[in-house]
């Protein structure tokens, strides 16, 4: 019982890991209808960010998260204007091929930078009341401060990115190019505004997991590529262009591979993630909440 409770909750740790980062990719998608291979590497920048922030320029926690997602933001922005930007009407493959580029070269510039070794966030960077303190659950079994935060922080956050597509008028406009972009465009919409606001959303939200990441794990150049393929696996199981479906997707994912780590190996995660997203796309395409359309590939 006590291990069973432990692993749903780090399957709901890692579920809310993989619904920030799954979110960015459907959120593109399903304006540009492009898959952004980098996202994972901008999750990765994210943890770096804030690991420099508090080791080299002694910033506390709290500032770093935030300065994180700025720089991410911007880096998002940045690779939609060098990258994206002029490939908008050229065919899908073409962008296909350079996201994987973008997403190669940003791995190789982090370990350029940074080196290959990973790095772990000091002891003291973890805000205190994070560290050291459970809370027992039935059957003996306990959860961490630091596991409840990133729990609460995921949900927040998304609660925070459906209010924002709903209830604003960014949002409304993003709704308005997923839908038709060349109508929203015709309507008086920049969607090349909308599109860069949607990169540097994604990519903040990135961030956050990429902190979370390395506060709970290591920090290194391929951890990007393994938590962006589960997360992109995520979106595909939620359905892709979905942002509810992308939520869910990731918890789902996330108790899965949980579970199957701790009742048949932890070295069989990245092959859950795998078989889902193949189970998913032969079963049922177009995802959990997905719909079928005509119009996408």
């Amino acid at each position: 019982m006590a291990q069973f409770l432990e692993q749903i909750i780090n399957g709901l740790v890692l579920g809310g890991i993989y619904a920030l980062i799954a979110v960015g990719y459907t959120m593109v998608y399903g304006i540009i209808q492009l898959i952004n291979f980098a996202h994972g590497e901008i999750f990765m920048f994210g943890a770096y960010f804030a690991f420099v922030c508090v080791t080299t320029f002694g910033m506390s926690f709290w500032v770093a998260l935030p300065v994180s997602m700025g720089m991410c933001a911007l880096m998002g922005m940045l690779i939609d204007f060098v990258a994206y930007r002029p490939l908008r009407n050229a065919p899908r493959l073409s962008a296909l091929i350079t996201a994987i580029g973008m997403s190669l070269m940003l791995q190789n510039l982090a370990r350029l930078i940074w080196g290959a070794r990973w790095r772990k966030f000091p002891a003291e960077a973890t805000p205190t009341v994070l560290t050291g303190n459970t809370i027992p659950l039935p059957g003996g079994a306990q959860v961490s401060f630091l596991d409840v935060f990133i729990i609460l922080l995921a949900v927040s956050l998304m609660i925070g990115l459906n209010r924002l597509i709903h209830l604003t008028k960014i949002g409304k406009a993003m709704r308005a190019c997923a839908q038709n972009r060349a109508a929203a465009s015709l309507m008086g919409i920049d969607t090349n505004r909308v599109i860069t606001v949607t990169f540097a959303i994604g990519s903040a939200l990135g961030a956050v997991a990429g902190v979370m990441v390395g506060l709970r794990e290591v920090t290194e150049p391929a951890m990007g590529y393994y938590k962006g393929v589960a997360a992109f696996a995520a979106a595909v199981l939620g359905g892709i262009g979905n942002i509810t479906g992308a939520m869910l997707g990731g918890v789902v994912l996330g108790v899965a591979e949980a579970l199957g780590a701790g009742y048949i190996s932890s070295e069989y995660r990245l092959a859950i993630a795998y078989i889902i997203m193949i189970l998913v796309i032969i079963f049922r395409p177009s995802g959990l909440l997905g719909k079928s359309t005509a119009t996408r590939a």
